[in-house]
C-alpha cells in the first residue's frame, strides 16, 4: 500500500551519508523485518491466525493481508487502544478489558502463532502459546519465524537450557522454527 511503501521510503532516506554504520544496518534491518511482515499477512490473507508484534509490524501485515483480499481481526485491550494505536480498519475490532482477556481471545481465536521479530511483549507472548501448546492447553502450532536469523541468539539459548536439563526435549519439539514466510504459512496451515 502506499502508506507502507512511505513508511518503507522515510526509512531509506535516513540512511542518509550523516548515519552512523550502525544506524544504517539498523535501518536495513528494519525494512528487512517490515518486508517480512508484509510477505506474512500476503501469505496468511482470508487466514485467522494471531499475530502479535511490535506495532509497525502489525499493521504491516495486516495492510497486506488486507490488500490481499484477506479479512483481519483485531484484539486490543481498552487501555492500549491509543497507547498502540488499536487497528480501526480491521474487519472486527475486539476491545477488551483487560490484557489477560486478549489472549483467552487471540487463543480461543486462532489456528495456529506465528511468532516474527519483536520485543518483550512478542516474547512473552511466544512463551505463553509455546507453554500452552506442551501442557497441552490447546493443539495449536507454534511457530517461530526466525527472519534473516533474527531469533538466533535465542535459539542458542534454548539448545543450552536443553541441553542442561532445564527444557524437555519434547517441550523443544512443540516449537517449530524457519526462517521462511512460506514455510512458517504452510505449518500454521497443515494441521
Amino acid at each position: 500500500s502506499e502508506a507502507l511503501e512511505a513508511d518503507r521510503k522515510s526509512l531509506m532516506d535516513d540512511k542518509l551519508p550523516h548515519r552512523s554504520g550502525v544506524e544504517v544496518e539498523l535501518a536495513d534491518c528494519v525494512i528487512r523485518i517490515f518486508d517480512t511482515a508484509r510477505a506474512l499477512g500476503l501469505d496468511l490473507a482470508g487466514a485467522i491466525v494471531e499475530k502479535n508484534r511490535f506495532n509497525r509490524t502489525r499493521a504491516d501485515h495486516k495492510l497486506a493481508a488486507r490488500a490481499a483480499g484477506g479479512t483481519t481481526v483485531g484484539i486490543i485491550p481498552g487501555h492500549l487502544v491509543a497507547r498502540e494505536a488499536a487497528d480501526t480498519d480491521s474487519d472486527e475490532l475486539v476491545i477488551t478489558d483487560t490484557m489477560c482477556e486478549r489472549k483467552r481471545l487471540m487463543e480461543a481465536r486462532a489456528d495456529g502463532f506465528i511468532t516474527l521479530p519483536g520485543g518483550i511483549g512478542t516474547l512473552e507472548e511466544l512463551f505463553e502459546t509455546w507453554t500452552g501448546g506442551f501442557l497441552g492447553e490447546h493443539d495449536k502450532p507454534v511457530v517461530l519465524l526466525d527472519a534473516d536469523g533474527f531469533y538466533q541468539p535465542l535459539l542458542r539459548w534454548f539448545d543450552s537450557l536443553r541441553d542442561d536439563g532445564f527444557v524437555a526435549a519434547a517441550a523443544m519439539d512443540r516449537l517449530q522454527v524457519t526462517g521462511s514466510v512460506a514455510d512458517a504459512v504452510t505449518l500454521v496451515t497443515q494441521q
